[in-house]
């Protein structure tokens, strides 16, 4: 696996994108291009030789009152609990959807698989999940199937001003 960044004419639109977000805001470390699709957090650990919980997925949900969109931010290896994050940001007890990849890509200007947690086309409500703050390191899409980066969980908060919440299903202990 190679972590070289690309140079920026070679780079998806999507990848280019966040990596300008990056750069504005002073993050030390640009996007790169993975050589095989990491679509699932397990595809993305596998290729960058880390734990599942160190990738931050993305994972967008429609408000159903207004049709905003819902990011929440979590680690790999949890499950987000849809009751919690509607508590947290649906008023007066409004409910949460399902984004379908239709809604995904028109929202976030980024299809499934590749959603970053910035530079979105429209800014969601957006929720970072407790438990990415295990790690010191983690990685996220970076607009792309193919493209992630490298990050801190408090970079993460920093970069996209979202609060953090515990919003990750309890874990079963066998």
């Amino acid at each position: 696996m190679s972590t070289t960044p690309a140079p920026a004419s070679f780079l998806p639109e999507g990848v280019r994108r966040v990596a300008a977000a990056l750069q504005a805001q002073g993050h030390p470390h640009a996007p790169v291009m993975l050589d095989d699709a990491a679509r699932t957090a397990q595809q993305a650990a596998d290729a960058l030789g880390i734990a599942v919980g160190q990738i931050a997925k993305s994972i967008i949900f429609r408000r159903i009152p207004d049709d905003a969109a819902v990011l929440v931010v979590t680690s790999g290896d949890r499950r987000v609990d849809e009751k919690k994050v509607a508590a947290l940001v649906c008023a007066g007890g409004g409910k949460l959807g399902r984004a379908d990849a239709e809604f995904v890509k028109a929202s976030t200007g980024f299809s499934i698989g590749g959603v970053s947690p910035l530079a979105h086309a429209t800014k969601p409500v957006t929720l970072i999940d407790q438990e990415l703050f295990r790690f010191a390191e983690i990685w996220a899409a970076a607009g792309h199937p193919h493209g992630v980066f490298k990050l801190s969980p408090h970079d993460l908060q920093r970069l996209t001003g979202a609060p953090v919440a515990d919003v990750a299903q309890a874990v079963k202990i066998a």
